[in-house]
């Protein structure tokens, strides 16, 4: 047994270099699949499946311990921490939905939110202000320091955007900037975002796409454009509960137009 160990040490050597960056990123990225899918059920008929959540938070702390000097396993924990923090706002009393900026903030996690933004700086203080992780948690950071949804720093947000997207290309991080345009110049501007990337493959499929474009057209007041967005986000999820909060967003697009609606948006109150 010693022997086989003898010969066996070179494999239990603790890697350096570019191979240390990559194992160590390879990680992080099982890492935050896990809390992801924790975080926003693909599937079935949860919206969160906090164990998962816990799990990656554990690990994650586990591998900041272990390897102290790496500012992006604090970015990612950091990251996961605040977004944690968030999970008690997340989901109503019957288990549905409650998007961002409808979240009771009270009952965000304050402890959580201290451990992130800790986090944060510590990756910030490695020189890790600009890694993937580390842009991502300051863009919740910007989230989490916002007392309420009107204080939020789009603009900061539209900008952290713009450097992970020149570091971590891709549609998703294409399409969450055209969510912050749309917050912080318009719904006009970020519809027009969104529309270059109707054609990406990557989004072919990806039920956030027609959801931030219904979003977007509901502000801009075309209703009937929205449901059909809508109803499409709905027929793409595979979760349960978001395919209801879609649809319920659709069938709200038809109350907005009904002849009482309009009539009521319309009417003079009585002196």
């Amino acid at each position: 047994a010693k022997r086989t160990l003898a010969e066996a040490r070179e494999s239990f050597a603790v890697p350096r270099g570019e191979e240390r960056a990559a194992r160590i990123d390879s990680v992080l990225g099982v890492i935050y699949l896990i809390f992801n899918e924790g975080y926003s059920a693909t599937a079935g008929d949860d919206w969160m499946r906090p164990a998962l959540c816990e799990e990656a938070l554990r690990l994650g702390r586990i591998l900041a311990e272990l390897a102290p000097g790496e500012p992006e396993v604090h970015g990612l924990v950091a990251l996961m921490e605040i977004q944690a923090s968030r999970a008690a706002a997340r989901v109503g009393a019957a288990g549905e939905p409650i998007l961002l900026l409808d979240q009771d903030r009270g009952r965000w996690d304050h402890v959580l939110i201290r451990r992130g933004l800790a986090a944060l700086e510590r990756a910030e203080r490695l020189g890790g202000a600009q890694g993937a992780y580390a842009l991502q948690a300051a863009i919740a950071a910007c989230h989490a320091r916002a007392r309420i949804g009107a204080e939020t720093d789009w603009a900061r947000i539209t900008a952290l955007y713009e450097a992970l997207a020149r570091i971590a290309p891709s549609a998703i991080v294409e399409l969450n900037r055209a969510v912050a345009i749309g917050m912080a110049l318009g719904p006009a501007a970020g519809l027009a975002r969104v529309d270059a990337l109707v054609a990406e493959p990557a989004l072919r499929s990806y039920h956030l796409l027609p959801s931030v474009r219904g979003d977007l057209l509901v502000k801009l007041g075309r209703l009937d454009e929205a449901r059909v967005e809508f109803e499409r986000a709905a027929a793409l999820t595979q979760n349960r509960r978001e395919r209801t909060l879609l649809l319920g967003r659709a069938a709200a697009c038809v109350r907005e137009r009904s002849p009482d609606a309009v009539r009521d948006r319309h009417s003079t109150p009585a002196p």
